[in-house]
């Protein structure tokens, strides 16, 4: 499978574990637990790439519904908070997992409202809909930056590359015959000579016109 499905199979796991728990015992130490997270949250930044990432992931999102969940659901007062989260997930991970999570928490908090509720009730929870082709955008516009700046660095690299074979070049090539001509003009005796500087000059011309068309 590739990594985008991978992610949103643990998201989508995450989001119902952290649905399941207001109804477990585990409820009234919800403050704790939060706090636990967080801390694990902090280590994690020493973890390595994509690891650390989604591990922040889950425990951001784990977070954030434990308090959701358990002061409300879809009358939380902080039910704004699943839109920061919604459009961290697509900083954090791939734009597509904002689709995915949209989706799964819509579900969830739908099978979570009690029966002959009113309509206003679910405004909370279509607003995720609307919400989720910003996030995706958000999260597309920001992979397309760490393209250019990813492109931006190779191209430096290259550029620095290229400048060293430039002084490697003229170091050692061109030092080398330059100094055979300076030889041979300060032992100049005839033909001999003059043929030993013809010959070393031809070289650097053809040593330059090599390097010029590579």
């Amino acid at each position: 499978m590739s990594k985008p499905v991978v992610h949103s199979i643990i998201l989508i796991i995450t989001i119902a574990i952290a649905f399941l728990f207001p109804k477990t015992n585990l409820a009234q130490y919800d403050l704790q637990i939060s706090a636990v997270l967080f801390i694990l949250m902090f280590l994690s930044r020493r973890l390595i790439n994509q690891a650390g990432r989604l591990l922040e992931s889950v425990i951001f999102t784990l977070v954030i519904l434990l308090i959701v969940g358990t002061t409300g659901n879809t009358s939380s007062p902080f039910f704004f908070l699943i839109y920061f989260l919604l459009f961290a997930l697509t900083l954090l991970m791939e734009p597509i997992i904002a689709i995915t999570t949209a989706f799964t928490l819509m579900v969830g908090f739908m099978f979570s409202i009690p029966p002959n509720q009113e309509v206003g009730t679910l405004i909370p929870v279509f607003s995720l809909a609307f919400l989720t082709p910003f996030a995706l955008l958000l999260g597309q516009e920001y992979v397309r930056i760490k393209n250019d700046e990813l492109r931006i660095k190779n191209l430096e690299g290259k550029i620095n590359q290229k400048q060293e074979d430039t002084f490697l070049f003229l170091s050692l090539m061109l030092k080398n015959h330059l100094k055979n001509i300076k030889s041979a003009i300060e032992s100049f005796m005839g033909d001999h000579e003059l043929h030993e500087i013809k010959r070393n000059t031809e070289k650097m011309e053809r040593l330059i016109e090599k390097f010029e068309n590579n």
